[in-house]
């Protein structure tokens, strides 16, 4: 096991108290914090718990065992349990604690990366899809503006080994990604912020109707729809460069192949290709683990699109593959990344009030409800996409990886 440097702790826990969390305004005196974490991240753990009672907030702590394949409750649990036990969910326990809690603050981490290896999809599914109701309490209170989240990453030997890095590499990317050899990363993060919201300002000006994403392995129409906004990390991911949208999931049209995996229930999928016709995946398919993706992609709404989104490859300072969403999707590179997610949209994207919108209403305006999945999938292959505005004129707002907006 690594052992981080002091220093470089401290940085981190500052960046996700002071800044991630609070929609990148960092906690008040007096906030509740629900800190989620497995054993492997113990020394990040307690350097954010100790910044967290500093900064004069609360502390609910979910101090988990680590997973691993010989010793995974949650892989004891899909071996032996009956399918009420892997369905089962404490609704008052998680109902207390989303109106208890502020923040909500998740390290990722993955001791053992295929700790769910050899089991059935559908039971992974079905235990997946019992904290569906945990999702929605946690909507409708950030909907309610009273609730924010952060996820950041801890790295581990087997999720740098499933990368193809050292540890010592793996944590090298996330310390540059993170910029916490910064004397203040804090005020850098708020300063690359800045930044990556005056793109995202300059691309609603554009009032823009639809999209298209040309490459040679994409050729992809997507449909923004009315009322939307971009909207970029502000602290919900750290690190977090992608600027992206909900868009209208019923004008997605064409192909997209993904070249990079993605990990779902356990399992890594790797040669994603999709075809969408009026907004729904007709056919899929992968290269490894294809039985994942069609389980997924069978959840009710998991087949349409809930989140497009780009990465502009100068403010990312990510150049590896690193086996993990959160960083995958941020990726810069040579030609930074584009993504989309299955299922779940993101209401925040919208221009109004979201606390006054029926589910009728959002279902109206193309917002896809799918409150058991929101799988991003990845490519980091160059493409160029060309806007098409409400007045009917086209512009490429980004090619070779980074916005054109000037």
């Amino acid at each position: 096991m690594m052992k981080l440097d002091e220093d470089l702790l401290k940085k981190y826990a500052q960046v996700m108290v002071q800044y991630a969390l609070n929609n990148g305004h960092g906690i008040n005196k007096g906030d509740t914090v629900f800190l989620i974490g497995q054993e492997c991240t113990r020394d990040l753990f307690m350097a954010i718990a100790r910044e967290i009672y500093a900064a004069g907030g609360n502390l609910i702590s979910n101090y988990l065992p680590d997973n691993t394949r010989d010793n995974s409750l949650p892989r004891f649990l899909l071996q032996n349990g009956t399918d009420e036990q892997i369905s089962f969910f404490a609704k008052p326990y998680w109902q207390g604690i989303v109106d208890a809690a502020d923040h909500l603050l998740f390290i990722i981490s993955e001791p053992d990366i295929h700790y769910l290896e050899g089991l059935p999809s559908s039971k992974i599914s079905m235990m997946n899809s019992a904290r569906a109701p945990y999702m929605k309490m946690r909507e409708m209170k950030e909907q309610a503006g009273k609730l924010s989240w952060s996820l950041c990453l801890y790295g581990t030997q087997s999720m740098a080994d499933e990368a193809g890095l050292t540890l010592n590499g793996y944590w090298e990317q996330i310390i540059e990604a993170c910029y916490l050899r910064e004397d203040d990363p804090v005020m850098k993060w708020k300063a690359v912020q800045k930044e990556i919201e005056d793109i995202k300002d300059k691309l609603d000006a554009l009032q823009i109707e639809k999209l298209h994403i040309k490459g040679d392995d994409v050729d992809l129409e997507v449909q923004i729809g009315e009322h939307r906004k971009w909207l970029s990390g502000g602290g919900k991911n750290i690190p977090s460069f992608e600027i992206f949208t909900s868009p209208d999931w019923r004008g997605t049209n064409g192909f997209i192949n993904f070249n990079q995996p993605l990990y779902y229930s356990g399992k890594r999928i790797s040669g994603v290709t999709l075809r969408f016709e009026n907004g729904v995946v007709v056919t899929s398919s992968a290269t490894e683990n294809e039985d994942a993706l069609k389980e997924m992609i069978a959840q009710e709404n998991a087949d349409k699109v809930g989140e497009f989104s780009l990465t502009d490859k100068r403010h990312s300072r990510i150049t590896k593959f690193m086996a993990t969403t959160l960083f995958d999707e941020n990726m810069g590179g040579e030609f930074g990344n584009t993504h989309i997610a299955l299922g779940n949209a993101y209401k925040d994207t919208f221009t109004g009030d979201m606390s006054a919108v029926t589910d009728e209403q959002w279902a109206d305006m193309g917002y896809n409800s799918c409150p058991k999945v929101h799988t991003d999938i990845i490519s980091t292959s160059n493409r160029t996409v060309t806007a098409t505005l409400r007045n009917n004129t086209q512009r490429v707002i980004y090619k070779e990886g980074q916005f054109v907006l000037d």
